[in-house]
């Protein structure tokens, strides 16, 4: 039994290193190692398969210093396990707390980008070609569900890609790579089980608090008992379908768009007629495609506001305006994308609901409500606490205009947000787009202060409100992930 079960496991991994060309004869590799079971797993199974490739090995691991005395421990482990293979270690430490609060991203936002910046050195530095990391179908199964319900099309239902090139490599090759993206997590674990490997447990990721944990921990395992038992295997196979699609339409977008775009740091023409001409599929494609070539990420419904100047009805004359102060216009043939350049213009406005979250373009970021029990609110900002009756159902969440008011707890009376923001020396266009939210036409959260007093929670409160806001996930990036379980990218 344990011979069949491992060669069976470890020939499956081949045959999709295989299928993908993750892995070459020659290659070096670095095993990125948590100590969890994934990542001990790759290692244990890439130390079977080595020689059948023909690769160099090595591990990898990056300490988050998040979990104190626990991450040095995970630390010790790996190393503890790469001696035992007679394997180079590269091993590095970062501040990840102080990134967070110094670019005010997530923990989880800030400890995925060391990590990945550490990664990206490595690979530069021509100590290895390859990276591989123990991304499971089950994280590409969570990473599917997550986008769809917040909102994704063919791009972002892709999912985990299986292997990520490393921009500005000296050499063809650098590239991170995803062996296990056919593989159970539960598969990996009876593995290690067979062949006595043991791992590190980490508590972060049994956290509720992040929706992933939420998704792996509840949601998956509802849809598997009530409607479908193979829906991780269903989500991973659409990840495989949306590639191949968003491989197609990148191809085309690639032939049609020099045809009709023409673009410079400033502005951007675009033909309306050749435009039209075009499938819609094809014509939304296009309108991303030029939006990103002027640095802009649009939401679908500013492509269909843009291609809504192109119809019989738009007409010249017409325009709409982007996030970022940027504006489209439409004149007799072109759709002219340029900067707008009256303050009025950088005004925006989103509807977030209690609870629930919506993403601010404009800001580069997603504001999120939740209700938790009050023993639940342990590692969220108290700052950012409501009592839930006062709040209304729907919060409005939108920049600050001239004449409001808004009065921070431990504070003696209400400012203008214009002198709070001279106050914290905010400053040109990042002060015009300073959010704020508001709840029954009363300002009730700006952006770094605290909610007024007379909204915080009451004494012994079986519910709070915890409004935060946290980097929106604009290439993949996996901001409701705990630091150490699977990134989108």
């Amino acid at each position: 039994m344990y011979y069949v079960l491992v060669r069976t496991l470890a020939q499956s991994v081949f045959e999709y290193i295989q299928k993908h060309r993750l892995l070459k004869a020659g290659d070096r590799v670095g095993v990125a190692v948590s100590g969890g079971a994934d990542s001990v797993a790759m290692l244990r199974l890439l130390l079977e398969l080595r020689r059948e490739i023909g690769i160099v090995l090595s591990v990898v691991h990056f300490n988050h210093k998040l979990r104190g005395a626990d991450s040095d421990t995970d630390e010790q482990f790996v190393a503890e396990l790469a001696q035992q293979h007679k394997l180079e270690l590269h091993c590095e430490s970062g501040d990840v707390a102080a990134l967070a609060a110094k670019k005010h991203l997530s923990l989880e936002t800030a400890a995925r980008q060391m990590r990945y910046d550490y990664f990206r050195r490595v690979l530069l530095e021509d100590r290895l070609n390859r990276i591989a990391t123990a991304h499971t179908l089950d994280d590409q199964a969570e990473t599917v569900l997550l986008r769809m319900v917040r909102g994704a099309g063919s791009r972002g239902l892709a999912g985990i890609y299986p292997q990520l090139s490393v921009v500005g490599s000296r050499l063809s090759g650098r590239s991170i790579v995803r062996p296990l993206m056919r593989t159970r997590r539960k598969e990996l674990e009876a593995y290690l089980g067979e062949i006595r490997q043991g791992w590190r447990e980490d508590k972060s990721n049994r956290d509720l608090r992040h929706a992933r944990n939420r998704v792996r921990h509840g949601v998956l395992p509802r849809l598997e008992r009530n409607l479908n038992p193979a829906v991780r295997e269903a989500l991973a196979e659409t990840a495989e379908i949306a590639r191949a699609e968003e491989e197609y339409w990148q191809s085309e977008v690639a032939r049609v768009l020099p045809l009709m775009w023409t673009n410079t740091a400033r502005n951007g023409m675009l033909q309306a007629q050749e435009l039209t001409d075009l499938p819609l599929a094809l014509q939304r494609r296009v309108v991303r495609a030029t939006s990103e070539s002027l640095g802009l990420q649009l939401e679908f419904r500013h492509v269909e506001e843009i291609l809504g100047l192109c119809s019989s009805a738009g007409g010249a004359g017409k325009s709409t305006f982007l996030p970022h102060g940027w504006k489209v216009s439409r004149n007799k043939s072109e759709l002219r994308f340029e900067r707008a350049v009256a303050p009025k213009d950088l005004n925006y406005e989103y509807h977030l609901s209690v609870p629930g979250s919506v993403e601010v373009p404009e800001t580069g970021s997603r504001f999120e409500a939740a209700v938790l029990a009050h023993a639940a609110v342990q590692g969220y900002n108290s700052d950012h606490f409501f009592e839930p009756s006062s709040l209304s159902a729907e919060l409005i969440v939108r920049n600050w205009r001239p004449g409001d008011h808004f009065w921070p707890a431990h504070t003696k009376a209400p400012k203008k947000i214009k002198e709070l923001l001279q106050e914290r020396h905010v400053t040109g266009r990042e002060r015009k787009l300073w959010p704020v939210m508001v709840s029954r036409a009363e300002l009730v959260w700006v952006r770094g202060f605290p909610v007024p007093a007379r909204l915080r929670p009451r004494g012994g409160a079986g519910q709070i409100v915890v409004v935060r806001e946290v980097p929106a996930e604009l290439s993949g990036s996996n901001a409701d992930s705990s630091p150490h379980e699977a990134d989108s990218e």
